[in-house]
């Protein structure tokens, strides 16, 4: 596939959902290394005992910004065996546009992510860059854990 190919592609994808992520339990041995890699240890997160006795979640929750780094895998953009879009070469995070988090993400819930394609726009030097909206649900909960509007890159050969 060529760079216009997977740019008329992407156009007739506009404004509609793109992907459905499969769900991932957020256990505590995960929450705890988070705490652990981002130095983020409140005790709402890590304090099994103290949350569940005085958290208003009735134990602990994931760090909203946990969510948020888990998109790439949610929306499986992530992968080793090669590019997401066929003939690109590299594809970056550019940045983020509005983020939320409406809803914490109690231990042991189940969350996927839901993705909308907002923008696709031509950048000089044979490059896309994609704006999409992912919205993080948790399973069987009325509010989304998080709604993230994000840009990325995507670099072709020239």
């Amino acid at each position: 596939m060529s760079y216009q190919t997977v740019l008329a592609d992407l156009k007739t994808k506009l404004d509609t959902e793109t992907h459905v992520g499969e769900w991932l339990v957020i256990d505590q041995e995960r929450i705890n290394a988070f705490a652990k890699a981002t130095l983020d240890d409140q005790w709402i997160h890590v304090d099994t005992e103290r949350a569940a006795r005085e958290s208003p979640f009735g134990g602990t929750v994931a760090h909203g910004y946990l969510s948020l780094s888990l998109l790439p895998y949610l929306a499986a953009r992530v992968s080793a065996d090669g590019p997401r879009f066929a003939g690109a070469k590299l594809a970056v995070n550019y940045g983020l546009n509005r983020v939320r988090f409406p809803s914490a993400v109690r231990v042991g819930a189940r969350i996927r992510a839901r993705t909308r394609l907002l923008s696709v726009d031509e950048i000089p030097g044979q490059c896309l860059q994609i704006i999409n909206q992912f919205t993080i649900e948790i399973e069987g909960a009325p509010k989304p854990a998080c709604i993230a509007e994000t840009v990325a890159r995507i670099y072709f050969d020239a």
